[in-house]
Parts: C-alpha cells; structure tokens; sequence
C-alpha cells in the first residue's frame, strides 16, 4: 500500500509540475503579447503582415487597430530626393579604406562579378558585386501579364551569369501565379508593363543609358523621358545620393529574407539577397533581416544609391543557371514564379 501510495504522489507531484509549468509558459507568451515592452509585439507584427499567408499570427492576437496602429508606427521614411546622377562618375578606386572596400575591389582584372559572403545576427546572404553596370538588365517571364516563372527560368532563358528578383507582384490571394508586375517595367528603353504600382514607398529603380542606378517617382512617360533604360518600380528607396532613409522602430517589414539592388559612387552595382525562415534548410537561426540591416549592409559596401526589391518567397540569387541562395518559397528549389528579374549578361 505505501509502494501505490508513492506511485500516486509521485504522479499528483508530475501532474502539478507540469500544469505549473503550462501556467508558466502561458503567463510568460502572454507578458510577452501583451506586456509593456512592444519589441516583441512589433516584430510579430510586421513579420507577420509582410508574408504571403502568415497574417493569421498577428490578426490571432491583436485586433485591427492594433495592427494598424503598430505598422504606422514601424516604416521607412525616405529622404524624398531623386538621384543626383552627377555622384557617380566610375572612377577606378584603387585603395581600401576598409575591410568591405577590400572585398569590393579585390579581384581579377577580368571579372565580371564576385560573390561575397555577408552575415550578422540571424541572417546570412551573398553580395553580389558587378565590375560592369552596362551589363545589368531587366528580364521578364516570357508570358508577362499571364504567368510568371521562376528566377532560375527567366534567367537561362537570357543567358544570364547572375540573377536576383526584381519587382513586386498582384498577388491577392498570395499564391498567385506571380504574372503581373505591379508598376512601370522597362526593358531596352521600352515599357513592357504598367500597372498600379504596390505602395510600398520607392518608385522607379532602373538604369539610364549612362549606366547609373536612377531613383526616383515617375511616370512611365517620365521614365523613358528621362533615359531609363531598364528598371521596374519598387521600394522603399534604402540609400539616396548617400543619405540613407530614416527607419521608424523596425521599418514596418518585420524579419524575412531580402533582396535589395544598389550602386557605388565608383559604378561598381551591388545584389544583396539575404536568406531567411531557415528552417527551411535545417537553420532555424537564420530568419532573414529587417529593413535597418539592409540599409547598414548596403552602406558598408559602399551604396550611395539602393532600393529594397520583393523579398519573403520571392528572394532568390542564381549564379550561373543553378541557384545560390536558399530561396523559400518550398516549390522547385524553393523558387517561385515572378515577373521580373535583375540580371547579368555578356
């Protein structure tokens, strides 16, 4: 009788050890929804209402106007200049004023790119760097308008050495089969789509006949007008005329993967893709990087212009026809079908 009545306390003491540590474990999630410090309030958030189908994890806890009110107080707030072209002159830098300067220039005189590994607290990525702006074009989905394809798709149809995603999407029910881009598409001095644009801050990212990365709000009109010879409309604008943007708590984008497009004052153009959701690939550590990270990262290497492109799912970086990141998006290699493409060429 003593044995059983051991055996029966032993399983009460079990049983209130674990509903103590169930009340625990509630009351610390709840301090941590609802308790007086936001930074874990605003990065669910933001994080959250930036994905393609995890709004659920934000709108399960907090009401509309909690919502709202978190991401206007989370944003990026541009400077509102456009590109001064002028700052760009392509002068060949021969000296490393630091550590980022020395992997920029540090090369084969031959090299059309070089591929620099970039990491920091949870998130790692490549930097591409692109010796030749002249090279750097948009590519399209075949059946623009219709259907997207992927990154790795649209680049091997180009011949492309180097690809990242470019413009953002219509994407209402965020599985759509990423056909129409939203804003002016340019190619070779042509519109070949124009569509209202995402309002997500930024405007026209695109090249003029000069080979400088151009920033700006414009028409499609006003593009062409203005020699942009190929470019798509996204934002937010990170690095204008080298005065970054002003970022509000987090920037409103919450923690994901990322690709930006930037250039140097020496013309050199700089791809950024940052991996992210890594439990994708076996690393939960690496959840990707926010829009302040982004810009710092940019601003390292040297950016005196840069615009964020489309992130989440659709960020990508193909090497060479074979993918080099860790895209996410869980179809074909993690790739899913996009519009539009920055890319590399001969």
């Amino acid at each position: 009788m003593k044995k059983k009545r051991r055996v029966n306390i032993n399983i009460k003491r079990g049983f209130l050890l674990l509903l103590s540590l169930m009340v625990i474990g509630l009351a610390s999630g709840m301090f941590l929804l609802y308790g007086p410090f936001a930074g874990f309030r605003n990065l669910l958030i933001t994080t959250a209402m930036t994905t393609k189908s995890h709004h659920y994890l934000a709108t399960w806890f907090y009401s509309d106007e909690e919502i709202a009110r978190v991401l206007e107080y989370n944003k990026v707030i541009e400077s509102g200049e456009d590109t001064d072209t002028t700052l760009v002159d392509f002068e060949e830098n021969k000296t490393y004023d630091s550590i980022y300067e020395k992997e920029i220039l540090e090369r084969n005189k031959d090299d059309l790119y070089k591929i620099i590994p970039v990491s920091g607290s949870g998130y790692k990525g490549y930097l591409v760097a692109v010796y030749d702006a002249s090279k750097v074009k948009i590519g399209t989905s075949k059946s623009l308008g219709k259907t997207g394809q992927s990154s790795k798709i649209i680049a091997n149809n180009n011949n492309a050495h180097v690809a990242i995603n470019a413009s953002g999407f219509y994407d209402p029910d965020w599985n759509s089969n990423g056909a129409i881009p939203h804003g002016t598409v340019v190619q070779n001095g042509k519109v070949v789509w124009d569509y209202e644009d995402a309002k997500v801050g930024g405007g026209m990212v695109g090249f003029n006949y000069d080979n400088v990365l151009v920033l700006g709000r414009m028409t499609a009109n006003q593009a062409i007008k203005n020699g942009i010879r190929d470019g798509v409309e996204f934002g937010p604008f990170l690095i204008v005329n080298g005065k970054p943007s002003f970022v509000r708590g987090d920037g409103g984008w919450g923690i994901a993967p990322r690709t930006a497009i930037g250039q140097r004052k020496d013309g050199i153009v700089l791809f950024l893709v940052i991996d992210g959701r890594g439990y994708q690939y076996g690393r939960p550590d690496i959840l990707g990087c926010g829009m302040v990270e982004l810009t710092e990262i940019m601003q390292k290497y040297g950016a005196i212009n840069a615009a964020n492109m489309d992130g989440g799912s659709s960020s990508s970086l193909i090497v060479e026809g074979k993918v080099y990141s860790h895209p996410v998006a869980g179809g074909d290699e993690g790739l899913r079908n996009i519009p539009t493409i920055w890319m590399v060429t001969d």
